[in-house]
């Protein structure tokens, strides 16, 4: 497992206004103009967080004309739920 690309997964989660964004990609794809509605957010702050959203590889994007194009997906998702069996500790999780 890569832990530098484990660490920008877990910096990417590990902020409030990020996981906004992830919520409202939930609802499926969204254009950059929507989510800067949605979450009040100036373009460059979005653009900010989008950069660590898609090098966590959370996040796909897809320009189409003057936009950006956002949704779910990547297989950081998988390297996230990888790594919390990585920082399980022995034993802690058994049913007994």
């Amino acid at each position: 497992m890569d832990l530098s690309q484990l660490a920008k997964i877990y910096k990417a989660l590990g902020d409030e206004k990020r996981l906004g964004i992830l919520e409202e990609l939930k609802g499926g794809e969204r254009c950059a103009c929507v989510l800067m509605e949605a979450r009040d957010m100036a373009q460059s702050a979005l653009s900010y967080h989008m950069k660590i959203l898609c090098q966590a590889e959370l996040v796909t994007a897809r320009p189409q004309g003057k936009w950006t194009y956002y949704q779910l997906g990547g297989r950081g998702w998988e390297e996230a739920a990888k790594g919390l069996g990585l920082l399980e500790p022995a034993g802690l999780w058994k049913e007994e």
